[in-house]
This record gives structure tokens, sequence and C-alpha cells, in this order.
């Protein structure tokens, strides 16, 4: 196990990564369930890369039945202390075109039927999200984005919703209203559970449609999505490459100590059981 891992979380039509060599599959059991898929653990630029595809190779689990929780804790096991998250979005701004990058700096959550936090059944840890992304990964994520001549935009706010479904026409311009930059269904989430892991996270968010808000805009579909993502890949997959050797493994930033004075709960009041399912994500605190 390398014990400063990157780790990549593949969005939809992200399923693999051809570079990787000596590529090996991992299937891993956590505390919380089974992950998504098997990690694929690997070589990129002379770093170990472990990938997990978070919607399974074929997507074959909907944002809502995603094992959040196993996926972040199979990665803490493994050594990840950096997650590169790749996200198809619907743009919420006519300035973020179909095709265009956004690297998100905040959240707002609209999900509702979602496991979001590791620490339950007599354990309580209140972690600071004020700042979700990890600032030091979304410099770089810029950074990289513009060295490859893209389509950039540095900062906004991404807007999760539950899903499945795709929003009513009411939603879209009610979440404009609010001035979110760009609409997703997966990573707060991952965000909220990598926190308590002190794992550093941020996202490239892949702009693939206009939502249902624009006048004379083709309504979303899947099928829409699905074209824009194809186009989308190339590009992620190159971001991926560029920014895995530009992250200094041996930097450490505020994300790798999140929980230092986070858990309320005393270690003696916890019962056995959970602090034994406790141990990948917080076992030096308890």
């Amino acid at each position: 196990m390398a014990e400063r891992m990157i780790g990549v979380i593949g969005g939809s039509g992200l399923y693999r990564i051809e570079s990787l060599t000596d590529a090996r599959e991992e299937w891993l059991s956590t505390p919380f369930g089974e992950p998504s898929d098997a990690v694929v653990i690997g070589k990129l630029a002379g770093r170990e890369v472990a990938f997990l595809p978070r919607h399974g190779r074929g997507h074959v689990r909907s944002p809502s039945e995603v094992n959040y929780r196993a996926n972040i804790c199979a990665l803490k096991m493994l050594g990840v202390r950096w997650i590169i998250s790749v996200s198809a979005v619907g743009s919420m701004k006519e300035e973020i075109k179909p095709l265009d990058v956004v690297v998100p700096e905040q959240f707002i959550d609209r999900t509702r039927h979602r496991q979001d936090t590791f620490f339950t059944d007599g354990v309580v840890a209140h972690v600071g999200l004020a700042d979700p992304f990890c600032g030091e990964l979304r410099k770089i994520f810029v950074a990289k984005c513009r060295e490859l001549g893209l389509s950039t935009h540095d900062g906004g706010t991404y807007l999760c919703m539950e899903g499945p479904q795709f929003s009513t026409r009411a939603e879209s311009e009610l979440y404009r209203s609010w001035g979110v930059s760009v609409i997703g269904m997966t990573n707060l989430t991952e965000a909220r559970l990598a926190r308590e892991a002190e794992i550093a996270y941020a996202t490239l968010a892949f702009s693939t449609d206009y939502d249902c808000w624009r006048q004379g805009e083709e309504t979303v579909t899947a099928e829409m999505v699905v074209a824009n993502l194809q186009k989308n890949v190339a590009n992620a997959k190159r971001l991926i490459e560029l920014i895995v050797p530009a992250i200094l493994l041996d930097s450490e930033c505020s994300c790798h100590s999140a929980l230092a004075n986070s858990i309320v709960t005393d270690k003696a009041d916890v019962p056995p059981a959970v602090l034994h399912r406790l141990k990948p994500i917080a076992g030096r605190y308890l």
C-alpha cells in the first residue's frame, strides 16, 4: 500500500484510464459495505494512482444508489490522500457553455436520500466544511486546464441535487436565482465524506448541457448528456495525466487534519462495534 496515493473518481463516461501502467484490480470490502466497483491501481507519471468509477463500469448505479461511504472508505484504506473527482454537470449560467470545464469552490445541497457521514450510532463529529474543496488542488486543476487551452471557469457553486431525474423548469429557475454555476448529482456527498476521512478533494466539472432553464434550448436528455460526455472524456484523461505529477506528495493541508478537534464524543462512550467500524477513517483519534 502506498501511504501517499492519489485517487481518481471517474464520473459518467469515465470508467477507465488507459494510461495507467502495471494496473491491477482490488476488490475491497469496507466496514460500510462494498464500493461501486473494483479499484484499479496503477502507475501514472511515477506515482501510484487508485481509480474508482463512481457509478461502476457500465454505469450501473444511479446517484442515489452509489455507496459513497464505501467508496471513500476504500480509497482511504488504500492510503489515498488526494482525490481528483471528475463529473458531468449541467450549466446554470449563459457563459458556461457545454464542453466548458468548471473548477467549483462551493456547494449547495439538495439531496434527500443519502448517508453522508461516517459518524453515526453513538459517535458524533463536526468537521468544518466552509470551504468544501481543497484550495491547493483547485489551483493545480485551474492551471492545468488552462495549460491545455480548455475554456475554464475558476470558482463558482455546484448545486448537488438528488436525481436521478433532471430538474423541473421551476427548480432550474430557482437554482439560477441563487446564483449557482453548475448542477450535478454526486459531488457534495463525496466531499463531505472525504473531509471526514481527511482526504483532500476537488472537482473537474465538465458541462454537458444548459439544464432546462435556457429559452429556446432543447430540453436536457440523457442522449444529449452522453454525446457531450464522450467529447469531454478525452480532455478529462489528458488533465488527469497533467494533474497527477503536479501534486506535491509530501505537502500537507488543513484537509489532512480535519478530524483533529472535530470528534465530540468521548472515546469511552463509543460502542466497541462502532470503534471497530471507524478504525479505517478515524483510527488515529479513536
